[in-house]
């Protein structure tokens, strides 16, 4: 007799993760012998600074570290989070009670949504936008609701329209700027809009913020805007900035009064982080405007050859968009961003992301990760080349 048993029904709300079914495919096609290039994940391939790899080897060397840990982090951790806000986005929070560390932003996004929401709640998304907001809010039981965003629109959710809805059940708002996947920003006058928004409204917001240092030469906090304390919460990460997608480091900010609650779920899910994990994130908050300057070169020209590639495909791009990764819309006689992609991986091996993953606001483009070195770019953008039928 075989066993046999049903998986909870909250699982019916989501689906597998797109990219996990996508790498299965690659890695298929890889095994048969066909060498996949794979622009899709915006996985860094750069390497932490040496001065954070010491600082996590020597900490890992020494015995007494690999005990359990606190669930706020270690106080060095949370000085260091408030000295990075202070000098690099002027927002001062109190390493106190107005930071906690977690284990990457994306577990912040899943214990803000267990903490806040539930049967009932509404709470708004972008569309586009990262997938995992729609997850976690449908895996707590709320009731999700998209709010569109627009190339027309910059990419900026439209207040007036929103304004005019019934907004009586909605619990958060999630934003993310500089948008992923766009590439679009906010500005300090746009946040002040959305503060406004939120107080009218008892909503709380939640700005998902770990692109702020790619490409970007201001990089901004909605905690910058005056009152937004009383509202909001920013997740910010070290995945992105400081090369360091693996190591799962990231923070939430905001009045103790909001971190509250995720605390009290988080204590319940998690051991705390590695000591020496956060001995080497303290490290690496401390890098200079150098390094970011460093890493930008590299984007810099990476994105150049992304364009290139773009351009071979007749496909139409913003040249100041920020983040790891460029946006573009696909041409007019293309069906989809997801008929192109899959026109380009069984033509070319070469696999970019349908934008249709992001909301259906994303169909008509696609996204290419700068998580490739150049030489990579330049093969793909000679196999689109050698290719006979055009696009």
């Amino acid at each position: 007799m075989s066993f046999s048993i049903s998986p909870a029904s909250r699982l019916k709300s989501v689906e597998e993760y797109y990219f996990s079914t996508k790498l299965k495919q690659i890695a298929s096609l890889r095994a048969a012998g066909i060498p996949v290039i794979n622009l899709g994940i915006g996985s860094p391939d750069l390497a932490p600074s040496s001065e954070t790899i010491e600082a996590l080897t020597q900490s890992a060397a020494n015995p007494a570290n690999h005990a359990y840990q606190g669930y706020q982090g270690i106080p060095a951790l949370r000085e260091a989070f408030a000295a990075f806000y202070a000098k690099h986005y002027g927002v001062t929070v109190d390493p106190a009670n107005e930071i906690l560390p977690l284990i990457g932003s994306k577990e912040g996004i899943m214990h803000i949504a267990m903490a806040y929401l539930e049967a009932g709640d509404v709470t708004l998304i972008p569309n586009p936008g990262y997938p995992t907001y729609q997850a976690a809010c449908s895996l707590a039981g709320a009731t999700v609701q998209a709010y569109e965003l627009s190339e027309a629109n910059g990419w900026l959710p439209d207040l007036e329209a929103l304004d005019q809805q019934d907004l009586s059940k909605v619990k958060i708002m999630w934003v993310n700027y500089p948008h992923m996947p766009t590439g679009a920003k906010a500005d300090l006058a746009f946040f002040t809009k959305l503060r406004d928004f939120a107080i009218k409204h008892s909503i709380l917001l939640v700005n998902d913020n770990p692109y702020s240092f790619i490409l970007n030469e201001n990089p901004i906090s909605l905690l910058a805007v005056p009152g937004m304390k009383d509202v909001a919460i920013e997740l910010n990460s070290l995945s992105k900035s400081h090369n360091m997608a693996g190591w799962r480091i990231g923070a939430a900010f905001g009045r103790a009064e909001l971190l509250g609650p995720v605390l009290k779920f988080k204590s319940n899910m998690d051991s705390g982080m590695f000591l020496p994990l956060q001995e080497a994130a303290v490290k690496a908050l401390s890098a200079d405007s150098t390094w970011f300057a460093q890493q930008n070169k590299i984007y810099q020209s990476r994105q150049t050859k992304v364009f290139e590639l773009l351009d071979l495909l007749n496909c139409v791009y913003d040249p100041a968009q920020t983040g790891m990764f460029v946006w573009a819309r696909i041409p007019a006689h293309c069906e989809s961003g997801y008929a192109l992609s899959d026109k380009i991986l069984d033509e070319n091996a070469v696999f970019i992301t349908p934008g249709g993953i992001f909301g259906t606001q994303g169909n008509g483009y696609v996204r290419i990760s700068l998580c490739a070195k150049e030489e990579v770019f330049q093969t793909a953008i000679d196999r689109i080349k050698n290719q006979s039928n055009g696009i």
